[in-house]
């Protein structure tokens, strides 16, 4: 599904992503309609601008991550700003393209993020994994008094976790274990399971809070 509410910009990626293969189920021009057709029509990727009227692009993701965490999100913005790019990850965006990305970049990064890797311009990813290390350094909430019984994870899925916790991509991480990307997401999936956690932004916080990025 893509959402910006220039017609003419959004018709375009709308068609290029269709003559790409994909299927687009829908698009919207506003964060209202965004929010009330995505619901209907229920996409496994939402290409999201953030200027948007009616309701901005951050509370959009944060509404439709939150209500389906299993969607992924591509921003797709012409603000390259850290602030934007941070508070559009912590609304549960899997990914940040700025516009002047190419047609071709686009593809693979919507490609990227159905497969569940996270996708950023150049530049920017090293500065979400510096603001993950900074929120694991802050205290985290409490969780109701039974912290004790940690969840059990596998030999594999904490190498996974560690993996992850560095920045790498599945696709790096599937490299570096001789596995398939498939079988790294299986990982991930089963790893945000046990933790009940919702995403990969939580999944980093909780590896980084507990050494492994370092180990």
């Amino acid at each position: 599904m893509v959402v910006d509410d220039h017609p003419m910009w959004r018709d375009a990626v709308a068609r290029d992503l269709a003559e790409a293969g994909f299927d687009v189920v829908a698009t919207a021009g506003d964060g209202e309609q965004a929010v009330r057709r995505a619901a209907a029509a229920a996409p496994d990727v939402l290409v999201l601008d953030l200027n948007l009227p009616v309701k901005p692009g951050v509370q959009v993701c944060k509404e439709l991550v939150g209500a389906r965490p299993e969607l992924r999100v591509l921003v797709l913005s012409a603000s390259g700003e850290h602030a934007d790019v941070l508070e559009a990850v912590k609304s549960g965006a899997t990914g940040y393209l700025l516009k002047s990305a190419s047609t071709e970049e686009l593809i693979d990064a919507v490609r990227r993020t159905a497969a569940g890797d996270p996708v950023f311009t150049p530049g920017l990813a090293g500065l979400v994994l510096g603001e993950y290390r900074r929120l694991a350094s802050e205290p985290a909430p409490a969780a109701g008094g039974d912290e004790p019984k940690a969840p059990q994870l596998t030999d594999r899925e904490t190498e996974v976790l560690r993996l992850v916790a560095k920045g790498l991509s599945y696709k790096q991480i599937a490299e570096r274990l001789v596995i398939s990307h498939r079988t790294v997401q299986n990982h991930v999936q089963n790893t945000l399971g046990k933790l009940q956690l919702h995403n990969r932004v939580e999944l980093v916080r909780y590896a980084i809070e507990r050494g492994l990025d370092d180990a």
